[in-house]
């Protein structure tokens, strides 16, 4: 079992190499940052209950650590002030005849709501996909059944090291929840899942529950507050994450590829380039490990865009200097430990900008 299990993650490795063959596009302008380099916040108008306020989104110039958090035991055991899991069920449509509307589908998304959730309050939300063998209830698990980065989220925000957020674990399983486990099909799942995700599920989600937003999921509404939304993912997820990246990046200022690539740099240069956006508007924390099957392929990736394509993409400890940070994590291999630990110091850094001990 073990050695089909090996041979079916160097399938895996040998696959996201192959990612982002037809992905290759020409930059159609240049990035614009001497346009934006006066801008160090961006200001947003909340008109939440017909009153008017400001509030200023900040870059975090807290730098990211060299040598990432290990989850202590303490933190893998259940919090005092523990957050809520709610299950979310939603409509959508088979993803390969998602335009056609040919096949209905009810699917379910696991959202993490912090303690003392307030629907008066605005949250930052952050969108999680799982990896391959995997479904939605992978990563932080479920009301019966948290996991320890669930566990891990309550205990850093009980101890007032990260802001309450919302969190969304959804799936790209299609119309089997077997479907992760076939990397091919995986890989051409997690390019078709940005229909379901902005015609679906983020309407589902930030419909009912607050974030920047305000209830509102016009696409329009969803791009005026970018800055307060990410997307992440490990292995097959960070494959989801890149996708994300491609055909979301409107709505989506912050990214966490790890473990696993697609490609090059040339393709999300030109995403860049081809937008309104600048190398100042968005972040992408990437992370892998040095025992890692998928680290070369990914670190080549992380490479070629701060190399090939510097222009856009500036290596940096935080988001005043940069715009992609890499650690690369001696020992680390690619299993969930590695991927718990890289989600929880991701999310300890996504808008924290004090640290505290």
């Amino acid at each position: 079992m073990k050695n089909r299990i090996s041979l079916l993650l160097f399938a895996c490795a040998v696959l996201f190499a192959l990612a982002a063959c037809g992905s290759g596009q020409e930059a159609l302008k240049p990035t614009e940052t001497e346009k934006t380099a006066e801008q160090e916040t961006i200001k947003e108008s909340d008109t939440q209950a017909g009153e008017s306020t400001v509030e200023i989104f900040e870059k975090n110039v807290r730098n990211i650590p060299r040598e990432l958090e290990i989850i202590s035991e303490v933190y893998r055991q259940p919090a005092e002030k523990d957050g809520s899991p709610v299950r979310l069920v939603y409509d959508t449509w088979e993803s390969f005849g998602y335009e056609q509307h040919t096949q209905k589908l009810t699917k379910t998304a696991w959202v993490y709501l912090p303690y003392g959730y307030d629907a008066a309050r605005k949250y930052n939300i952050f969108y999680l996909s799982h990896g391959g063998w995997s479904n939605e209830e992978t990563v932080l698990g479920t009301d019966e059944h948290p996991s320890e980065l669930k566990n891990a989220i309550d205990h850093v925000i009980q101890d007032g090291r990260m802001k309450p957020l919302i969190l969304v674990c959804p799936t790209y399983n299609n119309t089997s929840d077997r479907d992760s486990w076939d990397c091919s099909l995986a890989l051409r799942l997690t390019e078709r899942f940005h229909y379901e995700l902005m015609g679906d599920l983020v309407p589902a989600v930030e419909k009912r529950y607050h974030t920047w937003a305000d209830f509102d999921t016009s696409l329009d509404k969803l791009k005026a507050s970018r800055d307060h939304r990410g997307f992440g993912g490990f292995s097959m997820g960070s494959v989801n994450t890149w996708r994300t990246f491609q055909y979301c990046f409107d709505y989506f200022r912050y990214y966490m590829p790890m473990s696993g690539n697609m490609g090059d740099g040339q393709w999300i240069d030109a995403i860049v380039r081809s937008s309104e956006w600048t190398d100042r508007d968005f972040f992408i924390w990437a992370a892998t490990g040095t025992e890692d099957f998928a680290e070369s392929g990914f670190s080549r990736q992380i490479d070629s865009m701060v190399n090939d394509y510097g222009e856009t993409f500036h290596l940096a400890d935080n988001e005043a200097e940069g715009n992609v940070s890499y650690r690369l994590c001696e020992g680390g291999t690619h299993g969930p430990e590695q991927s718990n630990q890289y989600m929880f110091n991701a999310l300890l850094w996504f808008w924290n900008y004090e640290e505290k001990p």
